[in-house]
């Protein structure tokens, strides 16, 4: 793919998405480090749901080490893995405590020296929550690089790597939340729903899916009441 089609890409993008965000809740960067945390291999709903009645009782170091990790149970027992989360939410907890004055950090390194957070994770922070141009590549963004030709990679940090050399550096800061959403509701692993798609003629995907019929989506209907 050609940097003016990938330029064209991103352009189409940012004109159906102007300002892309995150679809955890949350209001703070420890807030967002939670919920990333808790995010994994479950669904962003899902942790709204839980955080909700989480952060009015702890949403602070100090607040969520009171708390340990019998009491956060309870909150997040409906999150997969929670037992290894609360585990690693309260081991951050005392590491930004007594490490990082109860501040979340913003470099790299120290991210992802706490317990929870890899590298993914600590792009979706220092993109999210401190505005750094960085591209953290989960199941929807390998799909939709890869599938569209965008940054094709064998694997997440070769579909990282080449979107960062690759992507426009004005496009940068948002992509990311572009390709994440893109990928959730438009690409979808499944079946792409390439005729509602904004970037069908650029994408690279040759067996693009025709619209439903409407025997099709009478169908689909029919089966969701």
């Amino acid at each position: 793919m050609n940097p003016e089609k990938r330029a064209a890409i991103f352009a189409r993008l940012k004109r159906a998405n102007p300002k892309p965000t995150t679809e955890l809740a949350y209001r703070t960067p420890y807030e967002l480090l939670v919920s990333v945390v808790l995010s994994a291999q479950a669904t962003d709903v899902s942790v709204n749901k839980a955080t909700a009645h989480l952060f009015p009782v702890a949403n602070t170091p100090t607040a969520m080490l009171a708390l340990g990790e019998a009491g956060l149970k309870p909150y997040i027992r409906t999150i997969g893995l929670y037992n290894t989360k609360a585990k690693n939410i309260i081991a951050a907890a005392k590491i930004l405590l007594t490490r990082h004055q109860g501040q979340v950090p913003r470099e790299r390194t120290e991210l992802e020296a706490l317990p929870g957070v890899g590298r993914k994770t600590a792009n979706v922070i220092l993109n999210t929550a401190f505005g750094e141009p960085t591209i953290a590549v989960d199941t929807h963004i390998f799909r939709v690089a890869n599938r569209t030709g965008l940054a094709p990679g064998k694997n997440v940090r070769a579909v990282e790597d080449r979107l960062l050399k690759f992507t426009p550096g004005k496009y940068q800061q948002d992509a990311h939340h572009w390709l994440i959403l893109h990928g959730r509701y438009v690409c979808k692993a499944r079946k792409p729903e390439c005729w509602r798609c904004v970037i069908a003629d650029l994408c690279e995907y040759r067996p693009k899916t025709p619209a439903p019929t409407a025997k099709e989506t009478k169908a689909g209907k029919t089966r969701t009441r």
